[in-house]
């Protein structure tokens, strides 16, 4: 199964599972990195494709390869929060699921604070020079106010608590790049058959995706482009998101 059951969207509404587009226009995702090796892979192929596209990052990862966070944010992608322990809604009570989100949250901004500090912005007011940036609120959007659950499971009172802070971002293709059981030949085939105009798509990148992860992303890309799609992240205004 690669395409999600058209039943989901309509049990859980408030949950975004496409873009509307009249476009072509595909919308990536990569969950549970930052991860040496599959993460760099990932943001090389992007590059090479000029695709942007939005990682949800687990917080215990950022905090441990903070260097390939850093690279994800000035390579202009954006960030999504997927706890701070890829933990499950389903068995973890309200309290304990939304205290790991906010410590991924804290994490997230921590090292966007550090990565904007570090960054010089050209003042056009005064040319040739930079300055430091301070950071505000309007900085932290792109980087924190999507959420992916880990696994997709989430029960409705979570939903209910996270929904007015965060936009919690599901899928229309799972990739399933995580499968021990499937090849990357049949990996790849049933993600490009699945996928349409808006879809949000999910690859891995993660040591257990990393073989069909990395025999198929460069080729879904390379099929698409071919056919005039674009690839972008997911951060886009209320109004244009899809149920």
């Amino acid at each position: 199964m690669f395409r999600i059951p058209s039943i989901l969207p309509w049990l859980f509404p408030q949950l975004t599972w496409r873009i509307k587009t009249n476009e072509k226009e595909l919308f990536l995702t990569f969950d549970d990195g930052p991860v040496p090796g599959p993460t760099e892979f990932v943001l090389d192929t992007l590059k090479k494709y000029n695709a942007k596209a939005t990682f949800f990052c687990i917080g215990d990862n950022i905090q441990k390869h903070s260097a390939i966070f850093k690279r994800t944010v000035e390579e202009g992608h954006a960030i999504g929060n997927h706890t701070f322990n890829h933990i499950k809604g389903w068995g973890t009570s309200t309290e304990k699921y939304l205290a790991n989100v906010e410590l991924c949250s804290v994490e997230i901004s921590n090292q966007y604070s550090v990565i904007g500090n570090q960054l010089p912005v050209t003042d056009h007011r005064l040319p040739n020079t930079t300055y430091q940036p301070p950071l505000t609120s309007h900085h932290l959007p792109l980087l924190t106010n999507l959420f992916r659950p880990p696994y997709g499971r989430i029960r409705t009172k979570q939903i209910k608590a996270l929904k007015s802070e965060y936009r919690i971002i599901m899928w229309d293709v799972l990739t399933s790049d995580y499968s021990r059981s499937l090849s990357p030949e049949k990996c790849l085939a049933g993600s490009i058959k699945a996928t349409r105009p808006g879809s949000i798509i999910v690859f891995h990148d993660s040591l257990k995706a990393e073989k069909n992860m990395t025999y198929a992303l460069p080729r879904f890309l390379d099929h698409f482009s071919k056919l005039g799609y674009s690839f972008h992240s997911a951060y886009l205004e209320p109004q244009n998101l899809k149920s």
